[in-house]
């Protein structure tokens, strides 16, 4: 193996996992406790009453003395994974009144985590410390390519009325390793960038974080959780496989845990709707699919809504959608018509039947399952098919559709490393002298990794969420996973850590059911109280429906009206097996 093939394996565990907090409210009521005398008990209460003012004084400690933070350094030996320490850049006080804070007042911190090597771009991240803290900390992930600082000062992802730094997070984020999230990929010609981007990133940011946490409030959180939603959610499956003692609960959106398996699918994609004649499906076609499954299958989760919600009982209706769709003798459709040449279906059916190959990546993973192409996907809008017939060099998201322009760009930087090379002309079956670096980079930027047991003993939650409709990432691999973990573990242990929502007309943070829901408060009362979450419920926020109310369900299950009622509330649905 290659020295640069071998860099990309390095990871070392944590060596300063966070310590579980005792449980008192299960102490409380316990044998042990009537056992004590009514004095001891007595003097207990007392220093639990006094716990919320030391995180007052802990507090108002942290906003007192926040600027001298700045220039301070977090030492190489206190970080888990390989670095040159850490450096405090800026530290200042945001005042609760400052100009569209909506976090109250807090202790924002910025600065950099050194790379090993001197052409390695540094690791950007902040940490912003509540004056009124509760205790708990939480990593946020990135998107993309990441790139991008991530500050830890939005909202979470489907709860837009509040941020977790309102409520008394401290939250912390970072860039990644690298600057510029545009889709091309560049930063792939360092391997510890690439190392950085795919998992070490996140334990750097964590190990530091929690160091200025117990520099801030001279102890360290209660409990620390992670959340993000694509990258992100990718980032969730990977802490919970590389870093499992660090976190005691997980929130993954859509989460793109089969990254190289999603990127040769786009290639794959991009090869079908380009080096085969009359492959590309045009957005009147595109449309015609969206328009006719809606036609066929809108009404049966006992509602026409403009949601697919019995994805199970569309599948069934495939044929007879794909034939109405088909136009006369497979032939190329006319200017007037809306149909789809054999050719055309040939893409979409390969969209809908994913990825195999001969032989397998990292953790003997050989396929990308497909997306719910005749199910309600709309491939007409910007993370789409693209709106063009002509390729452009190099493709673009707008005119050649998302998933090629991303594999396209992951085959000349990451792969290759070949800015110029056409990945038109990739033999995926066959890549040749290719192989081994997909399954090095399958290891290092992915998260499939089935083995979960060092969290499940750990106490770890995991809540995961993915769109049915999404066409970015597809929701097939997360339920495949899925259905993994229980097939190893069993349903009961699943259920122990695990809860999954598929989510109807959803899409990749888009589309025609956008769900506002209370993630992280769920995961909390399940870590902190032992409340395992069932059905929730999501407020829609599509502009188009805005308001409107639905079950959150559990996996396999999904919303079904129920025949009476108002069609716009969750109360006049039901969650129910396909």
């Amino acid at each position: 193996m290659a020295i640069a093939d071998r860099f990309l394996y390095i990871e070392r565990p944590s060596k300063y996992p966070v310590q579980p907090v005792f449980p008192i409210r299960r102490f409380l009521s316990s044998d042990a406790w009537r056992r004590l005398p009514f004095a001891c008990r007595a003097l207990l209460i007392a220093f639990a009453a006094l716990i919320p003012l030391a995180n007052a004084h802990a507090a108002a400690y942290v906003t007192r003395h926040c600027d001298d933070l700045a220039g301070k350094t977090v030492p190489a030996s206190v970080i888990g994974l390989p670095t040159r320490g850490a450096l405090i850049a800026t530290a200042s006080v945001v005042k609760a009144v400052a100009p569209g804070n909506r976090n109250g007042e807090y202790c924002r911190i910025t600065g950099i985590i050194k790379a090993l090597q001197d052409t390695t771009p540094d690791i950007r991240f902040e940490v912003n410390l509540p004056s009124r803290w509760n205790g708990r900390a939480l990593q946020m992930g990135g998107g993309g390519y990441n790139g991008v600082l991530v500050s830890g000062t939005q909202p979470m992802p489907f709860a837009p009325d509040s941020t977790p730094l309102a409520r008394g997070y401290a939250t912390f984020g970072s860039d990644s390793g690298h600057v510029g999230n545009s889709g091309r990929a560049d930063f792939a010609v360092n391997d510890e960038a690439i190392v950085n981007f795919g998992f070490a990133h996140l334990k750097k940011t964590r190990d530091v974080a929690l160091a200025l946490i117990q520099m801030g409030y001279g102890r360290m959180p209660d409990k620390t959780y992670f959340a993000g939603g694509s990258t992100g959610g990718r980032e969730g499956f990977t802490v919970i496989e590389r870093f499992p003692n660090d976190y005691d609960g997980v929130i993954a959106n859509a989460p793109a845990i089969n990254f190289s398996g999603v990127r040769l699918f786009g290639v794959k994609v991009g090869q079908a709707s380009y080096a085969k004649p009359g492959g590309f499906v045009g957005i009147a076609q595109q449309r015609r699919v969206f328009d006719t499954v809606m036609h066929e299958c809108d009404r049966l989760d006992g509602l026409a809504d403009g949601i697919v919600g019995n994805v199970e009982a569309c599948r069934k209706l495939e044929p007879q959608i794909i034939a109405s769709l088909r136009c006369a003798n497979g032939q190329r459709p006319s200017l007037r018509d809306s149909c789809l040449s054999d050719a055309q279906l040939d893409t979409l059916e390969l969209l809908r039947d994913g990825l195999s190959m001969p032989y397998a990546l990292a953790y003997g993973v050989a396929d990308y399952p497909g997306y719910n192409v005749f199910q309600g996907v709309d491939f007409t809008g910007a993370l789409g098919l693209g709106d063009s017939p002509t390729l452009l060099t190099p493709p673009t998201f707008a005119a050649n559709g998302y998933l090629f322009a991303q594999g396209d760009a992951y085959i000349r930087h990451f792969v290759t490393r070949d800015p110029n090379f056409n990945a038109l002309a990739f033999d995926i079956d066959n890549p040749a002298h290719f192989r081994q670096r997909l399954i090095t980079l399958s290891y290092t930027v992915g998260a499939m990794n089935p083995d979960f047991s060092a969290f499940i003993a750990h106490g770890g939650k995991l809540v995961a969420m993915h769109g049915l409709a999404d066409e970015v990432i597809s929701p097939n691999q997360t339920i495949a996973f899925y259905r993994g973990l229980i097939e190893h573990y069993g349903q009961d242990t699943v259920d122990s850590f695990m809860r999954l929502y598929m989510v109807p007309g959803f899409q990749h943070g888009n589309g025609v059911f956008i769900p506002a829901w209370d993630e992280l408060g769920a995961l909390d009362d399940w870590v902190t109280n032992g409340v395992a979450p069932e059905t929730l419920i999501g407020s829609d926020i599509a502009p188009a429906t805005n308001g409107r109310t639905r079950p959150i369900c559990r996996y396999p299950g999904y919303p079904r009206y129920v025949g009476k009622g108002s069609v716009n509330l969750a109360a006049s649905f039901r969650c129910v097996a396909p």
